[in-house]
């Protein structure tokens, strides 16, 4: 019979070793991705991983860390594979956005095997929203005449004189193409892993749980389309238009948004809280 200290001191050590190489791979992505200078692409990645980290320390007293034979090295494969193909990036890769669910995936068959993988279907879920490239879904979902509508509309309403032919939009200044990158999948994508993660983390109504991503989506949309607003009346000022368009501006608005989901969600725990206290009260 084995002795129960022999067994504990071995599951510990099994602990470390999945939390070394989990760091690990971590490390080498947020690096990787830094030397991409893709300022949106780290941020998302570092809030993302850390979402991730927390979901499973929360529960890391209820995983069962037992893992097979073949699934475990099916695991040391998909990692093997992640760390040979890290050897080869020096730039931005596409491979930057399927690291992580990569990762997760690995770690997950080293630690719990097949049957385990329902364990980590929160973490895996929220790793999926790095996974699509922006450019690709604005080629599925090309929202690029809807966001030039509104922009004009925005435009008129507060007193321009603006026409649209497509996806331009022109003022009497000057115009600008509401190209596929500038439509806003981006952004909504964006907010919508974070409306995830936070109805992952907190606990939510049915209705919230519909309500919080179409609001997510909406956010992004309307914010968005007051940015494409305000580029074309910078349109006549090449300096301004590119810091607002590419520079440091655009991430402005990119903070507003999140800023905004971040106060809905807010009032979403607050009156979650109220309701409890009134249903205690009675």
């Amino acid at each position: 019979m084995k002795n129960p200290t022999t067994v504990l001191v071995v599951f510990n050590r099994i602990q470390l070793w999945l939390l070394g190489i989990i760091t690990g791979l971590i490390t080498i992505h947020l690096t990787l991705t830094s030397r991409a200078k893709d300022s949106s692409l780290l941020g998302t990645s570092a809030l993302f991983w850390i979402a991730a980290c927390y979901l499973i320390w929360q529960k890391r007293d209820e995983l069962n860390l037992e893992s097979r034979i073949f699934s475990s090295i099916w695991g040391m494969a998909i990692v093997a594979f992640i760390l040979l193909k890290s050897t080869s990036i020096s730039g931005y890769d596409p491979f930057l956005r399927l690291f992580p669910l990569m990762s997760c995936l690995g770690m997950a068959m080293l630690a719990s095997g097949f049957k385990g993988l329902k364990q980590y279907w929160q973490e895996l879920l929220i790793l999926c929203f790095l996974v699509p490239s922006p450019g690709a879904l604005s080629l599925l979902f090309d929202i690029s005449k809807i966001t030039a509508k509104f922009a004009t509309a925005l435009l008129w309403y507060a007193g321009f004189e603006v026409h649209r032919q497509g996806v331009y939009v022109y003022l009497q200044t000057g115009g600008i193409e509401v190209y596929s990158g500038c439509s806003g999948i981006e952004t909504m994508l964006h907010l919508l892993g974070l409306a995830v993660i936070f109805l992952l983390t907190f606990p939510t109504t049915r209705f919230e749980k519909f309500l919080l991503p179409i609001v997510a989506s909406l956010i992004a949309f309307i914010v968005n389309g007051i940015r494409v607003a305000i580029l074309a009346i910078l349109a006549a000022n090449p300096e301004s238009l590119e810091y607002w368009h590419k520079g440091e501006g655009s991430l402005i608005f990119s903070m507003i948004c999140v800023a905004i989901l971040g106060l809905f969600c807010f009032f979403l725990l607050r009156q979650g809280e109220d309701e409890d206290y009134d249903s205690v009260e009675l």
